[in-house]
């Protein structure tokens, strides 16, 4: 029962894990539409509207009016399951994505020539996953549904005509709940955990123009650390296993900081290139602990070793003027998971990723422009083995973004 009880906690700091987002581990990547339609290449360095708020705050000092802007992305996921083999018997579906969205909004306003003020809204991590009932692997995970929603109050400063560096603290929220499913005989028993937490952290990002043409950013995302307090429901055991109930639980986790360097190159009117490579520290995501007070004997103080590594992210992109109004971007990015074979679960069945991307741009108006993109989704395969439980899956997703800025 330890082990049963261990398993499930743990899973409620694992399961921030976007598994079919657009970026790997515990990651989102949809903050803005116009930055997707390059793969995110060059979000540190390329300042195209307010949502340089989350790609690299120090770029607010390249918008020259207030700037209000807003979108959502959509993913519809898929999840190929095969060569599932257990001791159990169970379905292997893996539609256990529903289709999803992440919204997101930026304001920006000059307070002189050098000083600029920003506010950002954003979700930096998130999951939502429902396998079926009867899925094979229920003892290991069922249901998930965790977000992080960011508020972030920004400043930024222009030290001189090529260079600007920028600041902002992060107000962070996670909420989370996680269903399991547990033998009990013939049957199953149900555990059900919801826990929630503020953490605070910053962003903080440089903008060198080196040249004329040639634009160098590089942000820094810190590390949160949270303490999720919740509880955790028991139900569906027999009289004689007196563990029905609910519990107080607590859990820390830590998300991990990142380090994303771009570069921008204008190559003439008309064509823009873009360069991105994004370090994530993984490995301060290494072990989850877990309190779990005022329960039977049964529970207690758990430690679990992760044995995530540190990563690397590469993106390209281009951008092309068709007129005065209209732009075209496209993207390639490649994002490596953090785990593998060894400790991959059926939570987080991530695997090495590729992303296209294609996306455009459109001047309304003086004061209005609607970006677009589009950008699909393939990973390796990857495989979950347990003692009961072992299968490979491959994971796919569309995403459609949209996002209108507003400039007065």
């Amino acid at each position: 029962m330890k082990k049963v009880v261990y398993k499930t906690a743990l899973a409620l700091a694992v399961t921030t894990v976007s598994t079919h987002l657009m970026a790997n581990g515990v990651a989102i990547n949809e903050q803005s539409a116009s930055g997707m339609g390059t793969g995110f290449a060059g979000r540190s360095s390329s300042a195209q509207d307010a949502s340089t708020v989350f790609g690299n705050p120090a770029g607010m000092s390249k918008l020259d009016r207030a700037q209000i802007s807003g979108g959502f992305a959509v993913i519809s996921a898929n999840t190929d399951i095969s060569n599932a083999q257990g001791s159990t018997s169970g379905s292997n579906d893996g539609d256990m994505v529903p289709v999803a969205a992440v919204p997101f909004g930026y304001y920006v306003r000059p307070l002189n020539d050098d000083w600029h003020f920003g506010l950002g809204v954003y979700v930096p991590f998130g999951v939502i996953s429902d396998y079926e009932n009867s899925f094979q692997g229920r003892y290991h995970g069922l249901e998930s549904e965790v977000q992080v929603v960011t508020l972030q109050p920004t400043l930024s400063y222009r030290v001189n005509d090529r260079v600007s560096i920028g600041f902002g603290p992060t107000i962070n929220r996670i909420e989370g709940t996680l269903t399991s499913a547990v033998p009990v005989g013939l049957s199953d028993a149900n555990v059900d955990i919801q826990g929630d937490d503020i953490g605070y952290g910053f962003n903080a990002g440089v903008l060198v123009d080196l040249s004329e043409r040639v634009a160098l950013g590089v942000t820094y995302h810190s590390s949160v650390d949270y303490t999720l307090e919740g509880r955790t429901r028991v139900s569906g055991f027999p009289a004689q296993l007196p563990v029905n109930g609910s519990y107080d639980a607590t859990l820390d986790v830590t998300t991990p900081e990142s380090v994303d360097v771009s570069l921008t190159y204008a190559h003439d009117e008309r064509w823009t290139l873009y360069a991105g490579t994004t370090w994530t520290r993984w490995s301060q995501f290494d072990q989850l602990i877990i309190e779990n007070e005022n329960s039977p004997a049964l529970f207690g103080t758990v430690e679990e070793e992760l044995n995530w590594s540190d990563t690397w992210a590469f993106a390209f992109g281009a951008a092309y003027q068709v007129t005065p109004e209209v732009v075209l971007r496209t993207g390639l990015a490649f994002d490596r998971s953090p785990t593998t074979d060894a400790d991959r679960t059926v939570r987080i069945p991530v695997g090495n990723r590729k992303v296209l991307s294609l996306g455009a741009g459109w001047e309304a108006t003086d004061n209005v422009t609607v970006d677009v993109a589009y950008a699909y989704l393939r990973e390796d395969q990857a495989s979950v083995s347990y003692t009961d439980y072992s299968a490979d899956y491959r994971n796919s997703a569309h995403g459609l973004s949209t996002q209108v800025t507003y400039s007065y």
